[in-house]
């Protein structure tokens, strides 16, 4: 429990409250909260709407992100881009982690309250099996998947179909580190 609550003070003190990174403005994307949409700048000649990088943080070296090449001044939301646009990102992220994790993948969104980049990004990773909880919901296919405006989702397949946990902040406490 103290740890839980430790890690939650942690990230509240790091969350995205406003965003300066604005793509126009060089000079802006120093910030730390910045890197990523830094890094999607320079995905600009890929034809790829989505890419992917290794997780930098050396606490979560089995972790790749996915993320939109789009960019824009301020902060992303998930539940900012166009059904289309979730679409193409979740089915991307989705498909790289079968790619590196087999049947024992999951993908993770944490939710704007806790969130310390201001570039939309999914974790992808192997399925931490404690993180099941009974709370969820089943869809068929990445375009079914929820927007939730806010909060976080995490998502794992289940007897061919995808289990959709969303309303939580942390997400990727279902991802094994």
């Amino acid at each position: 429990m103290f740890v839980t609550i430790g890690l939650l003070l942690w990230l509240a003190q790091d969350a995205i409250r406003s965003c300066a990174c604005d793509p126009a403005q060089p000079a802006s994307l120093e910030e730390r909260a910045c890197s990523l949409t830094k890094e999607s700048l320079k995905q600009a000649s890929s034809a790829e709407p989505v890419f992917f990088l290794k997780d930098i943080n050396p606490r979560k070296a089995n972790r790749t992100l996915a993320l939109p090449k789009k960019t824009k001044a301020g902060i992303y939301t998930l539940d900012g881009y166009s059904a289309s646009e979730r679409t193409e990102l979740w089915t991307a992220a989705i498909t790289k982690a079968k790619a590196l994790w087999g049947e024992n993948w999951a993908v993770a969104y944490n939710g704007d309250k806790v969130r310390t980049q201001c570039q939309v990004h999914i974790h992808i990773g192997k399925l931490n099996t404690a993180a099941k909880v009974s709370k969820f919901i089943e869809v068929s296919r990445p375009s079914q998947i929820p927007a939730p405006k806010g909060a976080g989702i995490w998502i794992y397949p289940y007897g061919g179909k995808l289990r959709v946990h969303a309303g939580e902040q942390i997400t990727e406490t279902a991802l094994v580190r």
